[in-house]
């Protein structure tokens, strides 16, 4: 199957469903086939999806959520600059590794879905 049907392009749809992991042209297809690798041609509408260069705005992204969210906040309380500077590295690096590793792909998704939005279609 194809996509002859026209789509209707939204950046806000393609980042709902590219942050879901799903095919952002059909909704139902799987976007990655490894952990950050895009499928390059959508199982069910046949859409191309390695056409979106993500580079590198999906970590850069990731790394700015992730340090407004939990380094932000974290400066603003006391326990930081009470406990030892070894458990706090000790806390917080697995910590902030995990979610980097959790957030990447929602970003990576995001960020197709995204680009898919606001490109023109192929005549």
């Amino acid at each position: 199957m194809t996509d002859d049907a026209p789509v209707r392009r939204s950046p806000f749809a393609g980042l709902k469903r590219g942050a879901r992991g799903q095919c952002p042209n059909c909704g139902k297809g799987q976007l990655f086939r490894a952990y950050l690798k895009i499928r390059p041609i959508c199982e069910i509408c046949g859409h191309d999806n390695g056409q979106y260069p993500a580079d590198d705005a999906p970590p850069y992204f990731t790394i700015l959520m992730v340090g407004h969210l939990v380094v932000g906040p974290l400066l603003a309380f006391h326990v930081i600059f009470t406990w030892p500077p070894g458990l706090v590295l000790a806390v917080l690096l697995p910590s902030l590794t995990a979610l980097m590793l959790f957030m990447l792909p929602i970003v990576k998704g995001a960020v197709v879905g995204v680009l898919w939005g606001v490109a023109k279609p192929a005549p």
